[in-house]
C-alpha cells in the first residue's frame, strides 16, 4: 500500500511539472500564500483541493473540530507565524456537518484526553442550549452546532492579541467563519467575517 502512495506521488509530480515546468521551482523559492486555514483534521476536508488552490497558495492548521483555544501553543505559533511573518490577509475558519469532534463533545461522557480538548465545544452547546433544544431532529441539531462552533472559534482568532495588534498597525487581515459539507463539496459562509476591530464588535459586541 506504500509502495503505491509513493507511485501515485511519482505520477503527481510529474503531471505538475508537465502542465508547469517551473512549479516546483517556485515552490522552493518563496512560500507566500494570501489564505491561512483552520480547519478540522477530518481526512474528508482537504483543505487545498476544496478552495481549488496549488500547495503554496494556502498555509494550513487543522486540529479535531478546528478549535482554535487561547492556551493551545501549537495553534497560536502557527497563527503567529501566518499573520507576523507570512502576512496573510484572510483566516478561513473552516469546520464542516457531520464532525465527528463535534458529536463526540456532546454525547461522550469519559475522561479521556480527548474530552478534554473537545470542553469548548460542550461551552458553545450551553451557551446556545435553548436554541438548540428547539430543534428536534439530531442530525439538524448537530449541523447546527457544528455551524455555532465555528462562529465561536472565528471570534477566538479575533480576540487574540495577535490578530488585534495586526489590526492595530494597519494590516490587513480579515477572519472569515465557513462550514464545508462533505455531502455536496460546498462552503457556507457563517457571515462573521471581521477586518477590524469596529467588525468585531459589530458582531460579537466584545
Amino acid at each position: 500500500m506504500l509502495d503505491q502512495l509513493i507511485e501515485n506521488n511519482r505520477r503527481w509530480a510529474h503531471q505538475k511539472t508537465e502542465i508547469d515546468p517551473q512549479f516546483f521551482k517556485r515552490l522552493v523559492a518563496q512560500q507566500s500564500p494570501e489564505y491561512f486555514w483552520i480547519g478540522c483534521a477530518d481526512s474528508r476536508v482537504p483543505a487545498n483541493e476544496i478552495v481549488n488552490l496549488d500547495p503554496g497558495e494556502m498555509f494550513v492548521h487543522r486540529n479535531i473540530a478546528n478549535l482554535t483555544p487561547s492556551q493551545d501553543a501549537n495553534y497560536l505559533s502557527v497563527l503567529q507565524y501566518a499573520v507576523q511573518v507570512l502576512k496573510v490577509k484572510h483566516i478561513l475558519v473552516v469546520g464542516h456537518y457531520g464532525c465527528g469532534g463535534v458529536r463526540a463533545a456532546i454525547e461522550s461522557s469519559g475522561d479521556a484526553l480527548i474530552d478534554h480538548w473537545l470542553s469548548p465545544i460542550r461551552e458553545v452547546a450551553h451557551t446556545h442550549q435553548h436554541e438548540l433544544s428547539e430543534i428536534g431532529d439530531d442530525v439538524q441539531k448537530f449541523d447546527r452546532l457544528c455551524e455555532l462552533n465555528v462562529i465561536s472559534q472565528a471570534r477566538n482568532v479575533a480576540l487574540t492579541p495577535i490578530v488585534q495588534n495586526a489590526w492595530r498597525a494597519g494590516q490587513p487581515l480579515t477572519i472569515h467563519g465557513w462550514v464545508y459539507s462533505i455531502a455536496n463539496g460546498l462552503v457556507t459562509d457563517q457571515g462573521v467575517s471581521m477586518a477590524n476591530l469596529e467588525d468585531r464588535q459589530r458582531i460579537f459586541n466584545i
